[in-house]
């Protein structure tokens, strides 16, 4: 009886789950057994086809329905499909950087690193198609734990340490505080299931419960704001950026965070969105705390692009850009239009390309001069021309010049601000006004690059792998710069994630 209930299951819908799972099993074993003398880099391209693989047997599933199994904890409608595709595109832009990583004190764990990072994006997976609170916290912790280990890897190495204590720390206070607030929606509801939860909380029209709920919410995003390094609680993004090996720190930058927001959109929206705020005919509980998150998104773009300001460690710069990037995005959740998932999703993608671009540059160019300081890019037009003009593509689409996906990304969601009632026009001026203060740092990359004279002659030496990202990011930044129709007429086929609560 228990096989047939096994077996009635469509297994299939899990198929890249399961095949990140088997590829990061297969790794550990190999790893186990292999001599310690052996050079381990060839299990990067082991993992790498693994994601392909995976990404492939993603493609083959958009034509399917919504699909439902184990009890309605593991969902494939159009968001996790959408919101997957980022995630194994990440992934496997994280492995062809991992691929060239070599820092100066060597790295004794490489094996390691390979499928402790499969299982980081196998939670985030997880996470996309969660459709059960404990589902959703199980891929939270696989993806954190996983996470906290990867940015310790490099042992000999004293910021490596105490970045990765301090991740701990505050991923683990996060985790409390994340975990207190989904305990008052299970109280309130008995159920963990999300569907359940928003179809009972949708009946709920007492006053004297909407405390209850808004606490449970505040929570919930507060926690999940660690997660997202969004501002106050961005405080260890910079350290943990800067000590992290720099492939595990684009991974933090752009797939990290990815998840994060898919966790807040598939929780937060899904359950908040269906409470009423006084009155059956009232707007949801989600519109009427619109203007806390507003009040979040907005210091989080400003303090993350004066901060950026004052620096001189790229990393730590990147670091507080991808804080300022965080706050862009939640200017999408705060305003709620309809075009709310499309406009994130859009977003995430390009900044994928442009900080994954940023950051190969940046490990290679760091890695030779040993320094992470923005002088190290002094010269880099005269040293490697057509590097210095990727570099160049990347810092225009984070700031937001037009022809790039970074343009495009951000007109989306200012123009967000205003279809909505009531328009966002003080958030849209300050979302103007920080992103005019990003050019500031930006640029300042810049004129290292063009007009500061050559500090180091030596030949650059660019991997292959390198040289793949560099492309495929640059191509794709430049390309849904000028055509957003190409990615948009994909979204198109999931009309909008109508079938979002399905």
């Amino acid at each position: 009886m228990e096989m047939e209930t096994l077996l009635k299951y469509e297994w299939g819908v899990m198929m890249p789950e399961f095949i990140i799972l088997g590829v990061a099993t297969i790794l550990s074993l190999i790893d186990l057994f292999m001599p310690k003398d052996r050079n381990r880099r060839p299990l990067a391209l082991f993992a790498l086809t693994g994601v392909v693989v995976a990404l492939v047997s993603l493609l083959s599933l958009l034509s399917v329905d919504v699909t439902s199994i184990l009890g309605d904890t593991f969902r494939l409608d159009s968001f996790a499909k959408a919101f997957k595709i980022l995630l194994l595109l990440g992934g496997a832009l994280v492995l062809l950087l991992s691929l060239h990583y070599e820092p100066q004190e060597g790295l004794l764990y490489r094996g390691e690193f390979y499928y402790l990072f499969l299982t980081a994006l196998l939670g985030a997976m997880m996470m996309a198609s969660s459709g059960d609170l404990i589902t959703l916290f199980v891929g939270l912790e696989l993806l954190s734990i996983s996470s906290y280990i990867l940015v310790g890897l490099r042992k000999k190495y004293a910021l490596a340490n105490e970045s990765a204590l301090k991740y701990v720390i505050s991923g683990g206070i996060a985790t409390a505080i994340t975990l207190f607030g989904m305990s008052y929606i299970f109280g309130f509801t008995g159920t963990t299931n999300i569907k359940e939860i928003a179809q009972y909380l949708n009946e709920t029209v007492d006053l004297g419960h909407q405390y209850v709920l808004a606490l449970a919410f505040f929570l919930t995003l507060i926690g999940l704001s660690f997660k997202l390094a969004a501002a106050p609680f961005h405080m260890w993004a910079p350290d943990v950026y800067q000590g992290a090996p720099t492939p595990v720190t684009a991974f933090l930058s752009v797939v990290s965070k990815t998840a994060g927001f898919v966790i807040v959109l598939r929780l937060l929206v899904s359950v908040f969105a269906q409470i009423p705020a006084e009155g059956s005919n009232s707007p949801s509980m989600l519109l009427s705390l619109q203007d806390y998150i507003a009040f979040l998104a907005a210091v989080t773009m400003i303090l993350g692009n004066t901060i950026a300001l004052k620096q001189r460690n790229v990393k730590r710069m990147l670091a507080y850009s991808s804080i300022a990037h965080a706050g862009y995005v939640l200017v999408a959740f705060a305003t709620l239009s309809m075009f709310m998932f499309d406009a994130v999703w859009f977003y995430l993608l390009a900044y994928l390309l442009m900080n994954f671009g940023a950051f190969a540059i940046l490990q290679v160019v760091s890695a030779q001069s040993q320094s992470e300081d923005i002088q190290v890019f002094a010269g880099l037009y005269k040293r490697s021309p057509m590097m210095a003009v990727a570099m160049a593509i990347f810092l225009l689409s984070l700031a937001g010049i037009p022809g790039t996906a970074g343009f495009i990304g951000k007109v989306n969601i200012f123009l967000g601000a205003f279809v909505t009632e009531p328009a966002h026009y003080v958030l849209a001026a300050i979302m103007i006004a920080t992103t005019v203060v990003s050019y500031v740092y930006y640029f300042g990359i810049f004129v290292q690059m063009f007009f500061r004279p050559v500090e180091d002659k030596r030949k650059i030496e660019w991997p292959i792998g390198i040289i793949v990202v560099v492309a495929v990011c640059a191509f794709g930044t430049i390309l849904f710069g000028l055509f957003p129709s190409i990615a948009y007429d994909f979204l198109g086929q999931f009309d909008h994630f109508s079938d979002f609560l399905q």
